[in-house]
């Protein structure tokens, strides 16, 4: 994209610095008018600054930019991380790491990553982009665009953010830049310190005519996290509760007796809590990335550009957990006040001469995910008048498992000793009691299921663009181009389970030595939980558990255990994965895009004022194919557990395909106002769309194969489902008064509608309930409401008469359904739609940069409000269209640079917002919100004098160990508490 607008001599000074009319196809840099300036080249943290704040100043539209400090060094180790300094930006973190960016509240799916230009397949399956795989030592820079464009491409409601990399002829001559460090996690308790290395040379010969740069970079991480957690909590409204023989009983509704204390009222919601875990997780990350680029330019006026980029990521995770399932039986309670009531202390109490699970689980499995992209482009200005610039691109990503065990996996074993148990949530963490749980010996432990996940994502991205630019003289210039586009996604999923949660085998089968017992408290260090202040019942706190050896025990069960024809992986027996991903889960989409834009560019001077403004069309047309196989199940699933329900598999498939298409007419308009020589104002409207997920776009109706005894969940998608569409209004002034110093004020506001609501559709599918039947009516007027007490009845009474439905599998009680006696079971299926309402969106976005002199010393701070009428409401327990990520952010960074001494403190807060709108599809909806959060970073670097080039560096990320915590309706009801740390890093690197 070319601009008309006028520069200042500062600015023209600049861009001549950043060298950028090469370095994408797309987002080319504005024209500069050529002079004998002499530049110098300066690097650092004030270098860096200043030419973020040039892009931004000479942009033809609301820009923010980071630029690398030197050649191979970016601001953060992280690009998510660095990221989030600007203003407008959050970021989603993993395992401690930034991973996913929002922009100006609009979540990572909602938002366009281009590299060089270019669109990115992702590997997560998603639209979002994971830049947890790419190693920042190979950036350039980063720009963020917030207004729209006609060449800017579509898919980004909040922002197109555009990653630009090296390019030898942008830097002419011989460089190169090698670098050392080694990281130590505080967060593991395993782990070790792990090296990181990276370097980049480059080179141009014959004048100048050709360059080659070749890039590269490999890092280990080591890290863990301790966590408290519950799976997901179910929302009632205050007048339902357990009485079975009234009208508004519900599973998992609780008394209106003294056995709770401040009962919510009918005109309150409630939540319990399903289960509650203590999970101890272990990571091994190993990252590769490496490019090279090859730049022929025979004349001034041509220049070809070849490049190809290689990411790579493979992740380990063991884990262990100990966990506590609540089966909605009889129940003392606390609680807190409504309208949103939630319980400070959550109990229920079983039958001492029948205790229940106390169960445990392991894991050990691996994920890679690989990227690997080629593009050429063809740069030629054809007369003083007209630029073309032809590029191409066929880039892949895909994530597979990594290991002989799977993408994921878990054995779950339990010991039945379990006769009470109680949860505190007053707490940072949830505070687990178990009456009997701290006498459990390795002697009391057995299988009780287990499942092997294959996980293969896919995407294949071939993209064209042509783009020009046409100079009229004094009447402006005309952008123009067009885009093919074809967009692959597949998601292939095949899950080998075991479904015998009830237990299976016989206690003390397993050598004692597989089970060392560790202590709860010592692994959380960090975090505090409540007393069970005001609890009358029996407190046993949870102290041990035991971190099995998932390999051991798996090699055991295999010997000990009998082979499930249902369950079959490729070893021949139950505990591995199956790749034959046909029977089960195969979805694929194809979005072939094809656009065409047209811009105008003029300037001009209103009185002493010069102003530029760009007039731009953007025509997209969208064909979308959505393919999939989905398994077919019998109608008589299996009652396995006290409240697991496991579907049969037919052994065949159900096939279908979905075609629809779209197209759009994108209007757009950006003026920029020069007031003085140091004051913009900018005005910009425009139109843009955001394309709907893969997997609500998905045909088919997949069920999972795991119910409950209430029912089951599945979903299904819509290829016809229209895109959401945005009309933008963007204002901002902006105040330039000194060098690498500004203020900027802006104000956004967006109006969205074809919202997606992911509805439950209630639905019966012929499969029957085996825990709906008259059996089970018998079996509840007899024992009540526990579920462990009902299948033991039905056991008793029924096994010896119907022996073809009621029967004992390898210890464990099965109840087949019966199609001629049990009600059909009810499947809520997750269903997308578009909704016809329009939602609006604002925020105001303010920054100050500014640099002390020639103190060394200089500030960014920022302020990004936003304020949507999509929120949440919380009181509401039906289906919502909320939008994610919504949430305001702050960032103050100082810094120290002289000498070559430079220090960088970093702090970075982010409000609490909405991640999801499920928990988990067996409970309906139920939001998932991560709470605010506010980190430090700190960065320290010495150029040695004695030894030219060389410099040695320090980093620290979270140095105050802040933890991390996500909740749903209230705080009280946390979902994750997770335990983080700091990471060090200590290295050098070399330039020369």
């Amino acid at each position: 994209m070319n601009s008309t607008f006028k520069k200042t001599q500062l600015a023209t000074s600049l861009s001549i610095i950043l060298g950028v009319t090469a370095i994408t196809p797309v987002f080319a840099a504005e024209e500069v008018a050529k002079d004998k300036t002499e530049v110098i080249e300066v690097t650092g943290i004030r270098s860096s600054m200043v030419k973020s704040m040039d892009m931004k100043r000479s942009a033809s539209g609301i820009v923010d930019a980071i630029n690398a400090e030197d050649i191979g060094k970016f601001p953060d180790s992280n690009l998510a991380e660095s990221l989030q300094r600007i203003t407008g930006i959050s970021i989603e973190r993993s395992n401690g790491e930034g991973s996913k960016v929002t922009a100006r509240g609009f979540g990572p799916e909602r938002n366009l990553v281009t590299l060089n230009g270019r669109q990115l397949p992702t590997t997560t399956g998603d639209r979002s982009f994971d830049f947890s795989n790419l190693a920042a030592e190979g950036v350039s820079g980063v720009q963020v665009y917030k207004t729209s464009k006609a060449d800017v491409p579509t898919g980004g409601i909040g922002a197109t953010i555009n990653i630009t990399t090296h390019r030898p002829l942008d830097n002419p001559g011989e460089k190169a830049v090698f670098s050392a460090e080694a990281l130590k996690d505080q967060t593991t308790k395993e782990g070790s310190t792990t090296p990181q290395f990276s370097g980049l040379y480059s080179n141009t010969f014959d004048d100048g005519k050709f360059g080659v740069s070749i890039s590269g970079s490999y890092s280990e991480r080591e890290s863990g996290s301790q966590q408290g957690k519950t799976a997901f909590w179910r929302s009632f409204s205050g007048v339902q509760d357990n009485d079975w023989g009234g009208s508004n009983a519900a599973w998992g509704g609780v008394g209106r007796d003294d056995s709770q204390t401040n009962r919510p009222g009918d005109d309150d919601i409630y939540s319990v809590p399903q289960n509650t875990i203590y999970k101890f997780e272990e990571q091994q990350r190993k990252r590769s990335n490496a490019q090279l680029v090859l730049q022929y330019s025979p004349t001034d006026a041509i220049t070809a550009t070849l490049d190809y980029t290689y990411v790579k990521k493979e992740n380990d995770t063991q884990f262990n957990d100990i966990s506590v399932w609540y089966n909605f039986g009889p129940s003392e309670n606390i609680w807190t006040d409504g309208p949103i009531s939630s319980p400070a202390v959550y109990s229920e109490t079983f039958d001492p001469n029948k205790p229940t699970d106390l169960a445990m689980g392991g894991g050990d499995f691996s994920v890679k995910d690989e990227t690997k992209s080629l593009g050429l482009n063809l740069e030629w200005q054809v007369n003083n008048s007209l630029n073309l610039r032809l590029d191409h691109h066929d880039s892949s990503a895909q994530s597979d498992p990594n290991s002989p065990l799977g993408s994921s996996n878990t054995i779950g074993m339990a010991a039945f000793v379990r006769t009470a148990s109680a949860t505190d949530y007053t707490g940072d963490i949830p505070v687990l009691s178990v009456t009997g749980g701290n006498a459990v010996q390795a002697s009391d432990m057995i299988v009780t299921g287990s499942s092997f996940i294959n996980i293969k994502n896919r995407a294949d991205i071939t993209q064209t663009q042509l783009h020009g630019n046409y100079i009229l003289e004094e009447a402006g210039s005309i952008d123009f181009g067009l885009a093919l586009t074809s967009s692959e996604s597949r998601h292939r999923e095949k899950n080998v389970q075991r479904n015998n949660w009830g237990g299976e085998g016989t206690a003390g089968s397993f050598d004692e030595s597989l089970f060392p017992r560790r202590s709860i408290q010592d692994q959380f260090d960090n975090l505090s939980g409540g007393n069970f202040e005001g609890y009358n019942g029996d407190v046993e706190i949870l102290e041990n558990y035991f971190a099995f050896d998932f390999n051991g025990v798996r090699e055991r069960a295999v010997d000990v255990l009998g082979v499930q024809a249902s369950a079959l992986g490729d070893c021949g027996n139950s505990f591995c994965p199956s790749s034959d991903y046909a029977s089960q889960t195969d979805q694929y989409t194809k979005e072939e895009m094809t656009s065409v834009y047209f811009q105008y560019n003029y300037e001009g001077e209103i009185g002493t004022m010069p102003f530029d403004v760009h007039f731009g069309i953007r025509y997209e047309e969208t064909d979308v194919t959505s393919t999939s196989s989905v398994p077919e199940f019998t109608n008589e699933p299996r009652w396995e557990g006290t409240s697991e329900v496991s579907l049969l598999s037919s052994g065949n498939v159900i096939y279908g395909t979905q075609e629809a298409s779209y197209d759009h007419l994108l209007p757009s308009i950006n003026f920029n106002l020069e007031v003085t020589d140091d004051v913009i104002l900018r005005a910009a409207y425009s139109e843009t769309i955001g394309r709907p997920q893969y997997n609500n776009m998905i045909g088919g109706t997949l069920l999972n194969p795991g119910a409950r005894v209430g029912g089951g969940i599945g979903s299904t998608g819509n290829a016809g489902l229209l895109p959401l569409e945005s009309e933008n209004i963007d204002l901002s002034a902006e105040w330039y008064y000194g060098e690498g110093s500004y203020v900027s004020l802006g104000y956004f506001t967006k109006d969205v509608t074809n919202d997606i609501l992911v509805d439950t559709v209630n639905t019966t599918t012929g499969i029957v309930n085996p825990a709906d039947g008259p059996y089970t009516e018998e079996a509840r007027a007899a024992v009540g409401n526990d579920g462990l007490a009902q299948r033991q009845y039905i056991f008793d009474t029924y096994a010896a008469t119907d022996p073809e439905h009621v029967f004992m599998e390898g210890g464990n009680i099965i109840i087949l359904g019966n199609a001629e006696t049990d009600n059909l079971m009810n499947f809520g299926i997750s269903t997308p739609i578009n909704l016809t309402e329009k939602t609006g969106y604002d925020g105001i976005e303010f920054a100050v940069q500014h640099l002390f002199g020639d103190s060394g010393f200089g500030t960014i701070v920022n302020y990004t409000k936003t304020n949507t009428d999509n929120e949440h409401d919380d009181f509401d327990i039906g289906a919502q269209a909320a939008e994610l990520g919504i949430s305001d952010s702050a960032n103050v960074v100082g810094f120290y640079e002289k000498d070559g001494l430079s220090i960088r403190i970093a702090y970075n807060w982010r409000d609490k917002f909405l991640v999801a709108l499920v928990q988990d599809g067996q409970a309906g909806p139920g939001p998932r919100y991560i709470e605010e959060y506010a980190q430090v970073d700190m960065t320290v670097s010495y150029d040695v004098p004695q030894a030219e080039g060389l410099t040695v560096f320090f980093n620290a990320i979270n140095i105050t160990e802040e933890n991390a915590r996500t909740s749903g309706r209230d705080e009280r009801q946390v979902l994750d508490s997770i335990q983080q740390g700091a990471r060090y890093s200590l290295g050098a690197r070399y330039t020369f």
